[in-house]
């Protein structure tokens, strides 16, 4: 019997002692691995590229001297146009500088510099010279005028009537085209340039802004010396565009009949030359800016108009515009126009525009006549 309890007791503890165990493992934490050594040079060089200091000097200095020119070396940070600097050797002379220079001449013709004869240019002496400033309008009053209309023109240059429009002769007052003309005007009348983005006059440009829209960028020519192997970089300003490619200038003018005069007046009251730009592979015109004309015909006044008949015989170009000796097409008017759209946005094909232009000064000139009985 005895024997039979203590072998009971025995069990109880053997029992206990192993729930106890249970337990403890259950919610005991595993103790910690030790990270195994490696012997990946990648992965070491990793590990290595981690504990870099970033607050270090990390410049890389290379064994071989660096060739060629970049803009953030030391040797080529010279700024543009204040002297000379190092670029990559040249075959001839691999120690040879590198010099920067200026051409100021502007080429194309636009703002080009006159050049005065030295000499007479002609074969008789010229001594009519004179002040010559253009007639002064007659006063128009608003209460006289009893019939009003707007008329937009295009003058193109291409027609035989107009060549004196594209004449690239030289003289004393420089080139001779039109366009130059009122560039010249511009810079050295102090004639004010507005903005094409209307024919109203709303918005002053200045001389540069004008100039920039012909001279255009920065074209940088590359000339070697063969002898020393000097390499010389001469800067010049390359035109957006050709003179040649400016034939073409609109004209807004405004016909009034004047009932005391019993006579109708046309006045000239914008010139805008228009140049040709390629855009996206097409050539577009483009509308370069607008001059008041009654502030250009003193400017006017002093260059002559070339003839081809008869040298001697030259007309100035306000007598020109003021004797209407030259050739246009209406691009637009207000006769009838209660959209104000152009010729062109109301008929496509091109014939039938010129003949509606025809028709408007038909119109005009039946009004003048209509007053009148016989």
């Amino acid at each position: 019997m005895k024997k039979m309890v203590y072998t009971g007791c025995l069990l109880g503890l053997v029992m206990v002692a192993s729930t106890g165990a249970m337990a403890q493992s259950k919610y005991k934490k595993p103790a910690p691995k030790k990270p195994a050594t490696t012997t990946n040079k990648a992965a070491a060089a990793k590990n290595q590229g981690a504990q870099v200091n970033p607050a270090a000097d990390t410049t890389i200095t290379p064994s071989n001297n660096i060739s060629g020119t970049s803009r953030y070396r030391n040797s080529n940070n010279t700024a543009l146009g204040t002297g000379n600097t190092t670029v990559a050797p040249t075959t001839n002379n691999p120690s040879a500088p590198v010099t920067i220079s200026y051409d100021t001449t502007v080429q194309g013709g636009f703002n080009a510099k006159p050049e005065v004869s030295l000499r007479n240019n002609y074969a008789m002496l010229r001594t009519q010279v004179r002040d010559r400033k253009p007639l002064e309008y007659e006063d128009l009053r608003e209460d006289d005028a009893v019939f009003s209309h707007f008329i937009w023109r295009e003058i193109d240059g291409r027609e035989k009537m107009n060549q004196s429009f594209m004449y690239p002769g030289q003289d004393d007052n420089g080139d001779m085209r039109f366009f130059s003309l009122l560039l010249s005007a511009i810079k050295n009348d102090s004639v004010v340039a507005f903005s094409s983005d209307n024919d109203r006059f709303t918005k002053p440009l200045t001389t540069s802004q004008v100039l920039a829209m012909v001279e255009g960028a920065l074209d940088t020519v590359d000339v070697t010396d063969p002898a020393t192997g000097t390499v010389e970089k001469v800067i010049t300003k390359k035109p957006k565009f050709s003179p040649d490619s400016v034939y073409t200038f609109r004209i807004k003018e405004q016909v009034v009949f004047d009932k005391e005069a019993s006579r109708m007046f046309t006045r000239i009251l914008g010139i805008a030359p228009i140049a040709k730009q390629v855009v996206a592979g097409k050539s577009m015109p483009r509308v370069l800016f607008w001059v008041y004309y009654p502030d250009i015909r003193a400017s006017l006044t002093k260059f002559d108009v070339y003839n081809p008949k008869n040298i001697a015989a030259r007309m100035t170009w306000e007598e020109l515009f003021e004797s209407r000796f030259f050739s246009s097409y209406i691009i637009k008017s207000t006769i009838n126009n209660p959209g104000d759209k152009s010729l062109n946005a109301l008929i496509k094909d091109p014939l039938f525009r010129l003949l509606e232009g025809e028709n408007i000064k038909t119109k005009i000139m039946n009004y003048e006549q209509d007053l009148w009985a016989y």
